[in-house]
């Protein structure tokens, strides 16, 4: 069988201990309060006595009726039929306990209270309340031990779930990078291999940022535009004064972090789904509005025939920020420009944030 505490959710030692002479000495005021008033030394030691008798073994005998039922019928959805079975047991044991101690206890008292059978219905009923009252204590406090433990469980397995789905589109990351860098190498490999192997090598240098920063929530915005200025060397590879790009970022906003690699994606999705040619260049513009929102903005001119894509970046950066930061990220679309504006996270709510996806 359980521990107690493990069912009720509490020690209740102590509800024994101090209940049981507190249940006494009110029932016994209840039922003898004339005694109480008329001799109270015998009130106070043979029907105080009796009454401790009567109430600990009550007490005691339900108590395990109790524990029986709430191991016997655990989950929330029998909560009734426990009451049922453990209501019917409860009334059974109370007149077979009364029978066998009313006759070895009631002649102790007999000379001062009597056999009138108005005082005895009184008891009978004044103790089945108070038995009654003792069990909802133990009832109440069980089912708030199992609502809480329910509660508790759920909100675990939310984490968990939140962790795992993050977890799930941290690694979506690397793929989509190598997906898309390798569709640009193999426009570059027939144009002039010369460029494609310098591709290559800086292709390698920022992958080994993608690595370092693998395990990270979020990065230092200082740190993302680093590695973006290498990303951009390769960009430039290929398009040269085709693709346009102004990065505009006080040193403050600087010390603020964002989610690795969001610009770079960023910048491929605007890569991916518009043209940039020397009639049409592609401008990417990013600077930092109201201190701590990050604006990436291109130019919108959609490609007739656009290349195939994973569907992963934009929501992948979408998501990310809703599990990690609680917050969101917005996309504007105008007849001219499209518009994605990155929250910037402070220093201060990293460790609030980390504490939240381990606990």
């Amino acid at each position: 069988m359980k521990k107690a505490k493990e069912i009720f959710g509490f020690d209740d030692k102590w509800l024994v201990i101090i209940g049981i002479p507190v249940i006494t000495l009110i029932m016994n005021a209840m039922m003898f309060g004339d005694i109480m008033v008329n001799d109270l030394r015998f009130f106070i030691t043979a029907c105080n006595g009796i009454g401790f008798v009567y109430t600990s073994v009550f007490w005691l005998v339900f108590r395990q009726v109790v524990l029986f039922f709430a191991e016997r019928f655990p989950k929330t959805q029998e909560f009734k039929k426990r009451m049922v079975f453990q209501s019917l047991v409860v009334l059974v044991l109370f007149f077979a306990i009364k029978s066998a101690l009313d006759p070895l206890l009631h002649p102790l008292i007999s000379n001062k209270v009597g056999n009138n059978l108005q005082h005895n219905i009184g008891m009978t009923i004044g103790s089945l309340l108070v038995t009654f009252l003792v069990l909802t204590i133990y009832v109440t406090a069980g089912f708030y031990h199992q609502l809480r433990k329910t509660l508790v469980e759920k909100e675990r397995l939310t984490k968990e779930n939140v962790q795992s789905q993050l977890e799930s589109l941290k690694n979506q990351v690397n793929p989509h990078f190598l997906f898309n860098s390798l569709n640009t190498l193999a426009y570059l490999i027939p144009e002039d291999p010369a460029k494609a192997e310098n591709f290559v090598q800086k292709l390698s240098k920022a992958y080994r940022y993608i690595l370092e920063i693998r395990e990270r929530e979020l990065t230092t915005l200082a740190e993302e535009l680093e590695f973006l200025d290498s990303y951009n060397c390769l960009l430039n590879e290929r398009f040269g004064d085709n693709l346009r790009i102004n990065i505009h970022v006080p040193e403050e906003a600087k010390q603020l972090f964002i989610l690795p690699l969001s610009l770079q994606m960023l910048f491929e999705n605007a890569i991916k789904h518009n043209v940039v040619s020397t009639q049409k260049p592609l401008h990417i513009e990013v600077f930092v509005e109201k201190e701590d929102r990050l604006i990436v903005r291109n130019n919108l001119q959609p490609k007739n025939q656009e290349q195939p894509s994973t569907k992963i970046g934009l929501e992948n950066i979408k998501n990310r920020y809703r599990l990690l930061a609680k917050q969101a990220v917005e996309v504007i679309v105008t007849q001219q420009f499209f518009i994605v504006v990155l929250p910037l996270v402070p220093a201060s709510s990293i460790a609030k944030m980390q504490h939240q996806l381990v606990n």
